[in-house]
């Protein structure tokens, strides 16, 4: 089927050999995994298709799926955007992604172990000790205390893209307190309920068992002493971003949902209060930077954490997920060193490759970047969410002086990667059926094995030509489909 034969709908659909395009190999010939869905497509009205979109967004209000934006004047909640057409990932790609995502976090983890006992890594200079020792999340503290099993990163969301060539690779990893998974989980419930007979039909991986996965993992992060260990979310309160995943996240696990004012320390013991009185907590899955988890260790002004956690956490009384001080890892200059970080430790080339990355603390890489700010993509090294960030070929000559002003200022807080041509999905946008860049976050977990469910975040840059996809920046997500066969 040509472009003249295809819907109305279609009649703005981009293609372009500079991205590859998730859906069509070339214009109206669909990739044989998708050609089930193009048929499907080609069934339907626009007006179908506006009403599938009603309800999708509907299901999304009634169950409260939103997430905040921070210094918006239009308000800071909304609904989490959402697309209806699935991104399907076939079974091939997916065991090189699962194999690669379990290569990185096993090396990262044994880095983190390294950084906070031996420095082995550091000493024989593979990794500068400065960039370690400089990061804003590096923890002193955490020098010599050892975490259950050695584990120090037990929830990970890495960021992957795929280039122009169908390759996956490595963006960035997320490693302190990934956010995201419940609009996973909240896709896929509204795919179900809106295409459920092409959604059964096409063989899709099931991604329901997070919530019980992601439990039994923590449960094998237990201190000793507990035999049955209570397990409780801490986030820091309705205000957070991302306040509906840590009730969501609870439910589906059947823990408690705590803010600190309900925990208490005695003796180096976490308690929870509740109405028939305290009761020992042996796990928290914080959803709380580490600045502000304990005011006595750390920020001293913090109303969130609870005075005497980093004691207990230190007496091996308590765990959390993740550790203290992970935060070094993911480190986005520290990101330009993983390739070495897995040869040194599992002795393996990466399987899935990173991106091009400029550190800007390096003098003649900074003069490269300061000479090309109109072509890269330029990031503050510990921010998240889309902020701090400068898109050199979407930016006015004002925004690259004001970047490179701070660059000057603190070259160290900055890398700098290519703008990247990140391919491209279908997306339901305005009555029309067209093409917009996409990334994709899966979860890993890491207990007494490495778990990665099938699927993850596909996020979306609904707006034309845009390369951010975050939410926090007019982004959106659809459902993921990985495939059996």
């Amino acid at each position: 089927m040509d472009q003249a034969t295809l819907p109305s709908f279609f009649d703005n659909y981009q293609l372009d050999q500079q991205y590859y395009d998730e859906m069509f190999q070339l214009a109206g010939e669909p990739r044989p995994h998708y050609a089930a869905l193009f048929k499907r497509l080609l069934e339907l009205s626009p007006t179908a298709l506006e009403q599938y979109q009603q309800a999708a967004d509907n299901s999304f209000l009634h169950q409260g799926i939103t997430f905040t934006v921070y210094g918006s004047e239009e308000g800071t909640e909304r609904i989490f955007p959402y697309d209806l057409l699935p991104r399907i990932i076939i079974s091939d790609e997916w065991q090189t992604i699962e194999s690669g995502l379990i290569q990185r976090i096993t090396a990262l983890n044994l880095f983190l172990k390294d950084v906070y006992h031996n420095g082995r890594i550091l000493r024989e200079g593979i990794v500068p000790p400065e960039l370690v020792y400089t990061s804003q999340h590096y923890r002193r503290e955490m020098r010599g205390i050892s975490v259950p099993n050695d584990i120090y990163i037990s929830v990970v969301g890495t960021d992957l893209v795929r280039l122009e060539d169908g390759r996956f690779a490595v963006l960035e990893d997320n490693l302190r307190v990934p956010s995201g998974v419940s609009y996973m989980l909240a896709n896929r419930q509204v795919m179900k309920r809106i295409f459920p007979t092409l959604f059964s039909g096409y063989g899709v991986r099931p991604t329901d068992q997070y919530g019980q996965a992601l439990l039994a993992t923590l449960k094998t992060l237990a201190p000793r002493h507990a035999s049955d260990p209570v397990v409780v979310v801490l986030t820091p309160g309705v205000y957070n971003s991302a306040y509906f995943e840590h009730t969501f996240l609870a439910r589906q696990m059947g823990v408690e949902l705590v803010e600190g004012r309900d925990l208490l320390v005695h003796n180096n013991i976490v308690y929870m209060r509740t109405t028939a009185g305290l009761q020992r907590v042996d796990v928290i899955y914080r959803r709380v930077d580490d600045d502000f988890l304990d005011p006595l260790a750390f920020r001293s002004d913090s109303a969130l954490g609870v005075s005497g956690l980093f004691n207990a956490y230190r007496k091996g009384n308590v765990s959390l997920a993740n550790a203290i001080g992970t935060g070094v890892a993911d480190d986005k200059a520290l990101y330009a060193y993983v390739p070495k970080i897995i040869q040194y430790y599992l002795g393996e080339e990466p399987i899935l490759p990173n991106i091009q990355t400029f550190l800007l603390s390096e003098e003649k890489e900074r003069a490269h970047v300061l000479a090309n700010l109109e072509k890269l993509v330029v990031k503050a090294v510990g921010e998240s969410g889309g902020y701090g960030m400068l898109i050199g070929p979407h930016s006015s000559k004002e925004e690259q002086e004001k970047f490179r002003e701070q660059i000057l200022a603190n070259p160290r807080n900055y890398i700098a990667q290519p703008t990247l041509a990140l391919s491209r999905a279908p997306c339901f946008v305005n009555g029309q059926i067209n093409s917009r860049h996409v990334d994709f976050r899966p979860y890993i977990l890491y207990g007494d094995e490495v778990r990665i469910i099938p699927g993850g975040l596909t996020r979306v840059a609904l707006k034309q030509g845009s390369l951010v996809v975050n939410s926090s920046q007019g982004g959106g997500s659809k459902d993921t489909w990985v495939l059996y066969e």
